[in-house]
């Protein structure tokens, strides 16, 4: 358990590098930021990244707190009643390198706690690396084409010469449904059992190890997808200028000029409307065209439309500003042992 434990810990913190790296490369990419899978706010690349990380984070401390709690020698309870035999179970957890003994001998012939703990953890963890994996398919398409992942982690189409597929990036985002198979499967077995050992019991083995096994093997995988990413900026920037991003700054606008922001916000969905309909980004709208719609309108709104700023504006913690970002990736790379970049 311990063993398993500290290889998959080194393995989230191998692919968490991984992004920290590449984030410390792209704070000066700007991308869109989407929700429901619809352009919404500039970002910063390097933001979206280590959104990851905080994933990551937190899978690491479930994944070492389930070690915790099962770090427990059950030796000593026999079958089901402990052992008349003279033996000393703290010497003998201490000599295996267990933190402690179980405190209930009919609880620790029966108990799988740790396995489905565990497994949870993991779960969760290959619920993350599938959100990743989606993205890198979506991000590497014709549509998106915001990144490249290297060739190792794709292949051809046995038909069409000219396609290249995210293949190890699909199989990344499909693994989740093997780890959460073995979740279902432990729950299953321990469910209704009565005290203390029941042969049911043997049927926990397999997925407590396989889960194990494929977290694994999809930390290497995706680590090494990481790694290999290559980004078009070009691509990513341009995509700020279309579907008009910053129409949250000209409601933010409005309220920083005391216009309650119910108010300012249908003003900017108008001005939406009005550049769709011209074909034009807001930021092609004249100041003349601006104060036509409301009078709070100023010249130095124009500083406002300007994605770059609008990200440094959200300067909070958590937030994608550029000193902000720059401060939680120094953090993560004393936290991760990361060498300061050449």
């Amino acid at each position: 358990m311990r063993a398993a434990g500290t290889r998959l810990v080194a393995a989230i913190d191998d692919l968490r590098r991984a992004l920290v790296v590449q984030a410390r490369t792209h704070v000066d990419t700007l991308m869109p930021g989407y929700t429901h899978l619809q352009r919404a706010q500039p970002i910063r690349l390097a933001h979206h990244l280590l959104a990851y990380d905080a994933m990551l984070e937190r899978d690491r401390g479930r994944i070492g707190d389930a070690v915790r709690r099962g770090d427990v020698s059950p030796l000593g309870s026999g079958a089901l009643a402990g052992t008349t035999l003279p033996i000393d179970r703290e010497r003998v957890a201490a000599a295996l390198g267990f933190g402690g003994v179980s405190r209930n001998s009919l609880d620790a012939v029966g108990d799988r706690d740790f396995a489905i703990e565990l497994v949870a953890a993991i779960a969760l963890t290959q619920a993350h690396l599938s959100r990743l994996g989606e993205e890198l398919v979506l991000w590497t398409t014709a549509e998106f084409g915001f990144a490249r992942i290297g060739e190792a982690y794709c292949s051809g189409s046995s038909l069409m010469p000219q396609k290249m597929n995210p293949d190890l990036a699909e199989l990344l985002r499909a693994k989740i449904g093997r780890t959460m198979g073995a979740w279902v499967s432990l729950m299953t077995v321990v469910k209704g059992l009565p005290l203390a050992y029941n042969k049911d019991l043997q049927e926990t083995q397999e997925p407590l190890y396989d889960a194990v096994e494929t977290l694994e093997a999809c930390l290497a995988v995706a680590r090494g997808m990481i790694d290999s990413l290559a980004f078009d900026v070009a691509r990513m920037r341009g995509a700020i200028d279309e579907g008009h991003l910053v129409a949250t700054e000209l409601a933010d606008y409005l309220v920083t000029r005391g216009v309650a922001f119910r108010e300012a916000h249908d003003v900017a969905g108008h001005l939406v409307r009005v550049a769709t309909q011209r074909g034009v980004e807001l930021r092609a709208l004249s100041l003349d065209e601006l104060r036509a719609v409301h009078p709070a309108f100023a010249a130095d709104v124009s500083d406002w439309l300007d994605p770059a700023r609008a990200v440094d504006r959200r300067d909070l913690p958590g937030g994608p500003a550029r000193n902000r970002v720059l401060a939680e990736i120094d953090r993560l790379c004393t936290a991760l042992g990361i060498p300061p970049a050449k």
